[in-house]
């Protein structure tokens, strides 16, 4: 079987003869597989399955000063600690509940597509992932602030309708562009979670969150395509709302904070697993024999007929032992 259609029979919920997975690295790691296998192509150095092409760019984003960097939207990301995303500064782009001035960008900017047009059918051989980055919640909060967004939701509810009416309403032109690729799935960013349960808590996700992803989400399944959705932290109460809104594929299913095993059987069938492996725990302060155990158990349990991509619960961070990122590579390519 090819990769490609390794990951279509397991989002079947049928057993593949592999059980297909994806293994993504923090940017300090990066540079040592760089160093081991001689090359910066890491998702055929791994055999990756998906291959994930991102939407947007940052040649459309400016440099105030080193180190920091001013995103379309407006808002600036300090990277001199984090590299691989950054940390939003103070200076809000929305700092009072007005949209009153605000000119939003293009969402139909040609550079925001080049790496679609390049690459998107490049790798017939694996499944083709377009990776929206941050969507609705996230791309609020980072213009608004947290707080601002949070009280918005007890005590604004026009101007956060408005809010996120107007985000939604822009990623949907963008959706509308990116299924006109060759592409199998569109993953959205958006976490909603923290380490103890949702941060604006279900009623509130139900009566903003949840109408806004599913007008975007339909704008992907009536092209033929899957949803996946990534959302860091305990969010598993929200797993049913998420099928009903068409989510095929959850991401990073972090086994820190659910319990994978009971969740991949309950939900077997209906909503399909993509991460699982765990950056907090099992990957940094293992041995490489408990890695292999730990992910050959993971296989064995949430891979068996289906429905799972094995993965690091996220892109691996910069503290874990490169000889576990070998370890747990070892058994995902023999599948065992």
């Amino acid at each position: 079987m090819t990769r490609r259609e390794r990951v279509l029979k397991a989002l079947e919920f049928q057993q593949p003869d592999l059980t297909p997975y994806d293994i993504g690295l923090t940017w300090p790691l990066r540079k040592q597989a760089y160093a081991y296998f001689g090359t910066e192509d890491l998702g055929e150095a791994f055999g990756n399955h998906l291959y994930s092409i991102g939407v947007g760019s940052e040649e459309l984003w400016t440099e105030p000063k080193p180190g920091l960097r001013r995103d379309e939207f407006g808002v600036v990301w300090d990277r001199t600690i984090d590299q691989d995303i950054g940390t939003t500064t103070t200076d809000l782009v929305i700092p009072e509940p007005t949209l009153a001035g605000y000119t939003w960008p293009d969402p139909l900017e040609a550079r925001r597509f080049a790496d679609l047009e390049r690459y998107a059918g490049a790798a017939p051989d694996q499944f083709v992932v377009a990776d929206f980055g941050f969507t609705l919640f996230e791309r609020a909060w980072t213009m608004r602030g947290m707080e601002n967004v949070l009280m918005d939701m007890a005590a604004n509810e026009r101007f956060t309708d408005e809010f996120l009416d107007a985000i939604c309403d822009w990623n949907i032109e963008v959706v509308k562009r990116i299924v006109k690729y060759p592409v199998d799935a569109v993953l959205f960013g958006d976490d909603w979670g923290c380490q103890r349960g949702l941060i604006m808590g279900p009623k509130l996700w139900r009566r903003f969150i949840k109408p806004r992803i599913a007008r975007m989400y339909k704008e992907v399944t009536d092209a033929g395509r899957l949803v996946f959705i990534h959302s860091c932290g305990d969010v598993d109460e929200l797993f049913d709302d998420l099928v009903e809104a068409g989510v095929r594929v959850f991401n990073p299913f972090q086994p820190e904070v659910m319990d994978t095993f009971a969740l991949a059987k309950k939900y077997k069938g209906r909503l399909a697993f993509y991460g699982g492996i765990s950056t907090q725990r099992l990957l940094p302060y293992s041995t490489p024999d408990q890695v292999r155990a730990g992910v050959r158990n993971i296989i064995k349990r949430i891979g068996k007929g289906g429905g799972y991509i094995a993965a690091p619960a996220h892109a691996t961070p910069k503290d874990t032992p490169f000889e576990n990122i070998l370890a747990m590579w070892e058994v995902l390519r023999a599948g065992r």
